[in-house]
């Protein structure tokens, strides 16, 4: 028994001398200030593969000291696969982190167009790892919202539908900014004239905007849509869209019923004239471009077929003819909503 313990004493200095030996060598080495690099480390990858991908990126130098860390260290195992996005300079321990955590793993995220705020958030929050409370707190940011002139109390609609690609581990304030920088990106420059022309505001352009991105069904319709509501705005008209009853319900209804539209709240645009106070969901560029540079017809009035396309009428009795042309398809075929005969359908 002593003989033994003897025996394995100068295994353990050894192993010990080793890892002091890797740990000094490691302590030399480092590319801090170098830009971020993305490294793949594919599906059922031994720590071999990763670290020559590490080295392959120019994120590691020395991989197999690195092996050698690892297995003495015992944090050989378990390494997620992934796309990472790591800085040169990391520790090895860090490195080692980051593998069996998933830390850095580059995330795709597709927000779609005319989704709202209390969808994006929580989609968010999966995708980043990020709390719901602290991207809510982000998405009321004061000094964000005053850079852009909006004047509602988050940032509903600025949040830009596109296809992100976020670390895991992304802090909220940034993930929101970024989504915030893709809006500030499409908005062209050329258009800040235009609202001058039109006499409106950004916010208002992107509030009708969110109304038209939830309305239309097909591409070409969003400036006839966008014509409609300008024309109602501009003969003191209510706007009368359902979408905003949705809004103000706090979600999504196949059907918007009478009883609905008697909700107390300033995005009912059925008892309030003009716009709501601020967006009801994030419009895409061709929505906004369609809100800035609507068709130049006189239709006050749409209905939508169960395909999705509308009918569009100039007079009160237009529509309501409109809407009994509609309304005589079988009944599983009808309009996702025809009933109201004064609104904008």
């Amino acid at each position: 028994m002593p003989w033994r313990h003897c025996r394995a004493e100068p295994a353990r200095l050894r192993s010990r001398v080793t890892l002091a030996l890797i740990v000094a060598v490691v302590s030399a080495c480092g590319n801090e200030g170098a830009p971020v690099r993305r490294v793949t480390i594919p599906q059922g990858s031994s720590f071999a593969v990763a670290a020559d991908s590490l080295e392959s990126a120019g994120v590691l130098g020395a991989p197999r000291l690195f092996r050698i860390y690892a297995s003495l260290t015992g944090r050989d195992r378990d390494i997620k696969a992934g796309t990472y996005l790591l800085e040169p300079g990391l520790s090895w321990n860090e490195l080692i982190q980051a593998l069996s955590a998933g830390r850095g793993i580059e995330q795709n995220l597709t927000v779609p167009e005319g989704l709202p705020l209390r969808d994006i958030i929580p989609l968010l929050a999966r995708n980043i790892g990020a709390p719901v409370e602290s991207l809510w707190v982000a998405a009321r940011d004061s000094s964000v919202r005053r850079r852009l002139g909006v004047p509602s109390h988050d940032l509903e609609g600025y949040l830009f539908p596109d296809t992100y690609r976020f670390m895991y581990g992304t802090s909220a304030r940034e993930a929101v900014r970024e989504m915030v920088r893709r809006f500030e990106d499409i908005w062209e420059p050329a258009w800040d004239a235009r609202l001058a022309e039109m006499g409106m505001s950004r916010h208002a352009v992107i509030t009708l905007a969110s109304i038209v991105e939830k309305e239309a069904r097909l591409a070409e319709e969003r400036p006839v849509i966008a014509a409609v509501y300008h024309n109602r705005l501009r003969q003191g008209m209510p706007l009368q869209a359902d979408p905003t009853i949705q809004y103000a319900i706090g979600e999504h209804r196949t059907r918007v019923l009478y009883r609905d539209l008697k909700i107390d709240s300033p995005y009912n645009t059925y008892r309030n004239r003009g716009l709501p106070p601020g967006p009801i969901a994030s419009p895409g560029r061709a929505s906004i471009e369609a809100a800035l540079f609507p068709a130049n017809v006189p239709y006050r009035y749409f209905v939508a077929h169960p395909d999705g396309h509308h009918e569009f009428r100039v007079t009160f009795e237009e529509h309501t003819a409109a809407r009994r042309l509609v309304q005589r398809r079988p009944s599983g075929a009808r309009s996702r909503n025809t009933r109201s005969a004064t609104r904008p359908r």
